[in-house]
């Protein structure tokens, strides 16, 4: 019943739904700019490139096009300090002792990089340890370094996290919803807080929920990472992943059963597992350079609260060169991921320009280094242009679908805010419905923009394409998505299409416009609901406001 009242009153406070019969944001401005940022010409917009560098250029060309103003001080951009290192002469990663050895080649059989802002890695002569899902959460009572040191070890790790084959929500873990625990990015963060000399993911296609291929083309080029005093040297010396395949070899060959360690390592009490005798070595030169990326910003003032942002985000980078396809294509242009969105941010400025500016300002955002770690979106929200608790919400845009038009859309997060009030009543008009993401298992809510801003307590929508299509409904929804993980996601064949078919996208867009309006002329201040992660980070800077 409190759920219902809580309902019926946010609906009550939202303002009338813009119109959006005339499909006011344009398909055409989204079409041409997915086609120029994803065109060979912009060298798969990575940063500290070429690529980089037009892709600034056009952005703050389109935004000032379209009628906003610049949203940093009058300039178009954030310096976002990175460096960026680049892996040379990596040799195999060996594994001597019991059942060895064991020499797996860079690129086919392992990846392997650093943090580390540092000419030259090596690890040599390390202990290696099985450490299970590689989680050290005291909330939960689960320590899987417990009794156990690391210091200057290698540390082999399974991916996602302990109970992400459950059928249900419900687990320590959250069940088959992926928490940050299970990210690789946690993996490698608490591998380093534990002492390891090196953290080495065991890739599994299902619980990564991506492919190999994926894992070699996101691993194998220029890698960024923040810039730190620190030059990050107290991060681990190697990290990177390595093929299931290998992991069960050298396992058996310590003795041990790569299915029987699984299953002790989703059972609450596991404690690491040294493969006794079998040390690993790994060694590569680094080439460094520092460099300034950037966010791009811009701003459509409010007419009457403009000190009060509403938040559109999307990433403008992608992976450059990456490794070739086997037509010798390697380029790796991230049309869907994420021309798309950085196209959406342009036309819905256009739109709403054109409409004219709402109530509180908005503000639009494409920000740089997702594909490395969210590094733009976790920049901007350590060092906001707007204040954040001045920052109402907003909506991430991150690879909309092309398959079509849909009959809902799919919410990574739903339940989590307010901000689904919102979405709900926008979504009615068109006739569609929310449904919860059928894959939490895989970690979406971790993995894009929205994310860095939830940190810091602004509730953040992020919506994806329906997978309900009007022709040929879930299942053809599926196979469209299966299809571009399989054959397109972060590898050189995620190119534009003359051929898709925008209707879905319109769609998307025409909602994301009518929420946009609607948080722009509320006097609301939609919030996380009550226990949520975010919820107390929100209310304590709202409080401070």
């Amino acid at each position: 019943m409190r759920s219902l009242l809580l309902a019926a009153c946010l609906t009550a406070a939202l303002p009338a739904l813009a119109q959006t019969t005339a499909a006011p944001v344009s398909v055409e401005t989204m079409k041409e700019a997915t086609r120029v940022l994803s065109s060979d010409a912009f060298e798969g917009r990575a940063p500290g490139t070429p690529g980089e560098d037009k892709t600034l250029a056009y952005l703050a060309q389109q935004f000032a096009r379209v009628g906003l103003k610049p949203g940093n001080k009058g300039s178009w951009f954030q310096d976002v300090p990175l460096v960026e290192i680049t892996s040379r002469n990596v040799t195999p990663l060996t594994f001597t002792g019991a059942g060895g050895p064991i020499a797996l080649k860079y690129g086919p059989d392992m990846v392997v990089a650093t943090y580390q802002v540092t000419p030259k890695s090596v690890v040599a002569n390390s202990d290696v340890v099985f450490v299970g899902y590689g989680i050290n959460a005291p909330e939960k009572g689960w320590n899987d370094y417990a009794g156990t040191d690391v210091r200057g070890k290698t540390v082999l790790i399974l991916v996602n996290d302990p109970d992400y084959a459950s059928p249900s929500l419900t687990g320590t873990f959250g069940g088959k919803a992926m928490t940050y625990y299970g990210r690789w990015t946690y993996k490698f963060e608490e591998a380093a807080r534990q002492g390891a000399a090196a953290a080495i993911i065991i890739h599994d296609t299902v619980p990564a929920a991506y492919g190999w291929n994926v894992v070699q083309s996101s691993w194998t080029g220029a890698q960024q990472v923040a810039d730190a005093a620190n030059n990050h040297m107290d991060q681990s010396k190697a990290i990177g992943w390595m093929q299931l395949a290998a992991a069960k070899k050298l396992l058996a060959g310590a003795g041990k059963d790569y299915d029987q360690l699984v299953g002790a390592a989703q059972t609450k009490g596991f404690r690491a597992v040294p493969l006794t005798g079998v040390k690993a070595g790994v060694a590569f030169d680094n080439q460094v350079r520092r460099h300034a990326s950037k966010n791009v910003v811009g701003i459509l003032p409010g007419t009457k609260r403009p000190g009060e942002v509403v938040l559109f985000t999307g990433h403008w980078d992608h992976l450059g060169r990456c490794e070739a396809a086997a037509d010798g294509d390697d380029i790796c242009n991230g049309a869907v991921d994420n021309a798309t969105g950085t196209a959406a941010l342009i036309a819905l400025a256009e739109a709403n320009a054109k409409a004219g500016a709402t109530e509180r300002s908005q503000v639009y955002l494409a920000v740089t280094g997702e594909e490395s770690g969210l590094l733009g979106s976790a920049y901007y929200g350590d060092h906001p242009l707007y204040p954040l608790n001045r920052t109402v919400g907003g909506i991430n845009m991150d690879a909309l679908s092309v398959a079509g038009p849909a009959r809902n859309v799919v919410v990574v997060g739903k339940g989590k805010s307010e901000l689904d009030a919102y979405l709900d009543r926008a979504l009615t008009a068109q006739g569609r419905v929310a449904e919860a993401d059928p894959s939490p298992q895989n970690g979406y809510y971790y993995r894009s923009d929205h994310f860095s801003l939830a940190k810091h307590g602004v509730p953040m929508l992020y919506v994806d394409s329906g997978d309900d299509l009007v022709q040929g409904g879930k299942a053809a929804g599926a196979a469209a998505a299966k299809d571009y993980t399989d054959n397109r996601y972060h590898g050189p064949k995620d190119e534009y299409d003359p051929n898709w078919n925008w209707a879905g996208v319109a769609q998307d867009l025409s909602l994301f416009y009518t929420i946009g309006r609607a948080l722009g002329n509320t006097t609301a201040w939609p919030n996380w609901v009550a226990g949520d992660e975010f919820r107390g980070i929100r209310d304590r800077s709202r409080a401070a406001k």
